[in-house]
């Protein structure tokens, strides 16, 4: 697959990267209070790099951390899609499902919808086995989400091999969805 997708939902576009996403997106990275479950904020050309890093991919593959829009008024929300990490992780090989959004749009259950969106491409699409979620140990609203998207909390935590031993994020959470029950649970 090499055409790049978009996917709809009732209330947000997920779609390959537009230059006018930039800015938003470098906001949004530099937020505090946004990235306060991450190691730090992210300046203007680490930003860009994330989100032109995002578009070859979906260029390359047609899926992956798509920008998200919402569909009612065109405004950019953040990014959510299907990521397969770069770390090395303890349960790798795995597609993982990310989302990071504009803290003025948080509480509206866009997160929860963009990813659903996701996962079902992961699985109807790409006919995946598995997806994963991860977050630091503190970062509850992204564990709410997982949750609500019915995923499964997995025993334990595991240290983030990107962050120094003893830093307070380092700490993860390991949720996972299975195919079979996926789709299971959908009307």
């Amino acid at each position: 697959m090499t055409q790049a997708l978009t996917l709809t939902t009732a209330r947000l576009l997920l779609r390959p990267w537009q230059e006018s996403d930039l800015e938003p997106f470098a906001r949004l990275n530099a937020d505090p209070q946004a990235l306060r479950h991450y190691p730090s904020t992210l300046d203007r050309a680490q930003s860009d790099a994330i989100a032109r890093r995002s578009q070859a991919l979906i260029e390359r593959q047609g899926w992956g951390q798509w920008a998200v829009e919402v569909r009612a008024t065109g405004q950019f929300a953040g990014m959510v899609g299907l990521n397969v990490p770069l770390a090395e992780l303890p349960f790798q090989p795995c597609v993982e499902a990310v989302w990071r959004l504009l803290p003025e749009l948080w509480g509206k259950g866009y997160a929860s919808e963009a990813a659903r969106a996701s996962l079902d491409f992961g699985f109807d699409v790409l006919g995946l086995e598995e997806i994963v979620a991860y977050t630091a140990l503190p970062n509850l609203p992204s564990q709410a989400v997982m949750e609500r998207l019915g995923m499964r909390r997995q025993p334990g935590t595991f240290d983030h091999p990107a962050l120094p031993a003893g830093h307070p994020l380092a700490p993860h959470v390991l949720y996972t969805q299975g195919r079979a029950d996926w789709l299971q649970r959908r009307p």
